[in-house]
């Protein structure tokens, strides 16, 4: 079982960790030419960004200044965000009434809270404008901030994207965008300029 860390994150810790998730979402936004008909999904252990083991030591002030990074993100470029919670809420995620509406979630009935959910989504629940839960999203792209395993909520193609910050705090940054799958046989053409 988790425990939240008992000392306050040091302040600097907390500018750079906000400023580093900024920094890595905004690069994959960028990358990844995601826009407000797209959605990013976003999994975080404030206990690895920490420097500790993934759901051992979650630190709400780390939480909110992810989450605070991810609502700049969507205020600078539109972009929807989906906010993975731990697999103690079945890794349900947080996302705003409207993504909810405009791509079709189904609302799940859950609170995130740190021992159950995870700081961060808990964050995003409590700092975003009107949050809910849903079950599952087919997300255009991601980043996982820690190893928190958010592949089964990327569309089925995922492609690797290699970002220039590679860590917030001491947790590995992996990113990915997706494609649409090639389907065909070997009359299959990908577009119109081939022969």
């Amino acid at each position: 079982m988790s425990e939240l860390l008992k000392d306050p994150a040091p302040e600097d810790l907390i500018r750079s960790v906000y400023n580093q998730t900024l920094a890595a979402v905004e690069e994959l936004v960028q990358v990844a030419g995601l826009n407000g008909g797209t959605l990013l999904v976003i999994g975080a252990s404030s206990s690895e960004i920490a420097g500790r083991r993934i759901g051992t030591a979650g630190s709400l002030e780390i939480g909110r200044a992810v989450a605070r990074a991810l609502r700049e993100i969507r205020q600078r470029f539109g972009v929807p965000i989906a906010v993975q919670g731990c697999e103690h809420i079945n890794r349900a995620l947080v996302v705003e009434r409207e993504t909810a509406e405009r791509f079709g979630l189904e609302e799940v009935r859950v609170v995130p809270v740190p021992e159950a959910g995870g700081a961060v989504a808990s964050a995003a629940f409590r700092l975003w404008k009107d949050p809910v839960c849903v079950e599952a999203v087919r997300a255009h792209a991601g980043i996982d901030i820690g190893d928190t395993l958010i592949g089964m909520h990327l569309r089925p193609v995922a492609v690797p994207v290699r970002l220039k910050t590679d860590r917030v705090g001491a947790a590995r940054v992996v990113a990915a965008k997706t494609r649409p799958k090639y389907v065909g046989g070997p009359r299959a053409r990908y577009s119109l300029d081939e022969g």
